[in-house]
């Protein structure tokens, strides 16, 4: 029996739920250009941060980030994090849908950490939990609890994989 896996920041996840490195990271064009659109724009030079407000949409070469908010701070005149809030969709061939509440990218690090009701979606293919942490160098990807189990109340990481989905 064949089964599609999911991938995910560099890594495949089987049908057996378990990760394994997949060729090379995720890393993405970094220096692609960053399209932002938005209903509004705030800044506050004091801060310096700007908050774009209302159907924000961010591409930057074949990734398009959806929220409601998302908040940039820099640190010496460059980008250092990206703050997105609010029904946030990040959209990529190489990775699928993953949905959330709230997502952080940390720019020198090269991390994203995504929080609430994270769900992971590529082909037929779904995985739930509470926290998602992505390192985009090392190509790591945890995938933390937080979907309550029917039988039990702790909670768990969900996985359904569908096989010959891809």
């Amino acid at each position: 029996m064949k089964y599609a896996p999911i991938v995910l920041a560099g890594l495949v996840f089987s049908a057996s739920g378990h990760a394994a490195p997949a060729a090379k990271p995720i890393a993405g064009d970094s220096n692609a250009p960053i399209n932002i659109s938005s209903d509004s724009f705030q800044a506050d030079l004091n801060s310096k941060t700007g908050t774009y407000s209302g159907n924000v949409v961010v591409i930057q070469a074949d990734t398009k980030l959806r929220a409601n908010t998302v908040r940039l701070t820099t640190v010496n005149g460059k980008l250092d994090k990206v703050m997105a809030n609010g029904n946030v969709v990040v959209d990529s061939p190489k990775s699928g849908i993953i949905t959330g509440e709230n997502g952080v990218y940390s720019i020198v690090p090269r991390t994203v950490v995504m929080n609430g009701n994270v769900v992971m979606k590529k082909g037929k293919d779904v995985m739930r939990g509470a926290q998602l942490t992505v390192n985009l160098v090392t190509g790591q990807a945890v995938l933390g609890g937080g979907v309550k189990s029917q039988t039990q109340g702790n909670t768990r990481v969900q996985a359904v994989f569908t096989p010959n989905s891809q």
